[in-house]
């Protein structure tokens, strides 16, 4: 891609899914709809956790089935449940701690949030976008200058929020549920 086309790149943000094929499929079906160039996944892909219940038709095998054929437009941080094996049978990259994007004049940075992310990311900048998952819970705050935004869970939401994801089109983000509709978290 030239640079230029960066600044028209639709981004599709989506965290914990954790093996869920009901959920997974659920945001493959969004991604198609959305026709995003990047899905980025803030990691907790593939397994559940020991801290979760099982989700909603738990499959792993199926859920790598279902992202390995859109690994070309992938981009993907390792979360806390992410292992080596996971990256064995994933056909795209997930054990990066994180990873920095710029679209649209915005710097942004990836991770999936048990780590710090002001202490892991080096040259966290005023007006920079921090995007991270991990607490499955769907939220924009602004702190020193940096915005730190969670897209929430696709399988496991809590504090009452929407199974869903975001989207970053011309300079904005938007937050929508699996089945397309925007909402304010």
């Amino acid at each position: 891609m030239k640079r230029r086309d960066y600044e028209k790149m639709k981004i599709m943000i989506a965290s914990d899914i954790h093996g869920s094929a009901w959920y997974c499929r659920e945001l493959v079906n969004a991604w198609e709809r959305e026709k995003a160039d990047k899905l980025l996944l803030l990691g907790d892909i593939l397994y559940h956790g020991p801290r979760n219940d099982l989700p909603r038709e738990y499959a792993p095998k199926e859920v790598i089935a279902m992202l390995n054929p859109l690994a070309p437009y992938i981009l993907a941080v390792r979360g806390n449940c992410e292992a080596e094996v996971d990256q064995m049978v994933l056909d795209f990259s997930v054990m990066a701690d994180y990873i920095a994007l710029f679209a649209d004049g915005i710097t942004m940075y990836a991770t999936h949030g048990h780590l710090d992310p002001v202490k892991g990311i080096p040259g966290l900048q005023k007006g920079d976008v921090v995007l991270q998952g991990h607490t499955h819970v769907p939220k924009m705050e602004e702190k020193n200058g940096c915005f730190f935004m969670n897209p929430g869970s696709v399988s496991i939401p809590k504090e009452k929020s929407e199974h869903g994801y975001m989207i970053f089109e011309h300079g904005k983000f938007y937050w929508k549920n699996l089945e397309g509709t925007i909402y304010q978290p």
